[in-house]
């Protein structure tokens, strides 16, 4: 059964660094989501040093700026608006989630969505709250024990907060986002 690691990042740099670890130890950028408040400041998560410029280019128009990086290497950046928390950037099988029916169910709102994911409600309660402060949710999808225990081990490593994983739900490989157009 397919799961999710999840974890919280307190910065841009140390949310680049554990994408750029999860990149470096074979996850794919289909399997690494990314959520964050779209406010002032959310561009420099995506300049990254040696960025290919042309990759993401094309994704900043919609994205309140958001170009190559770390995130340009993710697929299905976008920005939305949660009802009652606010405007945010998702990259990954999140964004999928986040844009579809989750949204509108019981619990409401990011909260809502997280349960979606099959996060415990309780767990996902104290996420939107660590969104809220501006913090930074990285989601990793992985498909067997090691690499579960790989992904918890590099978002422990980069000193993430919060860590845990869960049975995933909402979105299985077949509910993945293609890669932004701009990005292909």
């Amino acid at each position: 059964m397919s799961k999710a690691v999840f974890g919280i990042a307190t910065t841009y740099a140390q949310a680049e660094t554990i994408v750029d670890n999860l990149k470096t130890a074979g996850f794919s950028n289909n399997d690494i989501s990314v959520l964050l408040p779209d406010k002032e400041g959310t561009r420099d998560f995506a300049h990254e040093k040696n960025t290919k410029a042309p990759e993401g280019a094309a994704a900043g128009a919609g994205t309140g700026g958001i170009v190559g990086g770390v995130l340009g290497w993710l697929v299905g950046i976008g920005s939305l608006a949660i009802p009652g928390v606010g405007p945010f950037v998702a990259a990954g099988p999140i964004m999928a989630a986040l844009s579809g029916a989750a949204v509108g169910s019981a619990v409401g709102g990011l909260t809502g969505a997280l349960v979606g994911l099959g996060i415990p409600e309780f767990e996902a309660k104290r996420y939107e709250g660590k969104l809220r402060q501006g913090n930074i949710l990285i989601s990793v999808h992985s498909e067997s024990s090691t690499e579960t225990d790989r992904a918890e081990q590099i978002l422990k490593s980069a000193h993430a907060q919060d860590i845990s994983s869960a049975t995933e739900s909402g979105v299985k490989k077949s509910d993945k986002v293609p890669p932004h157009p701009g990005l292909a």
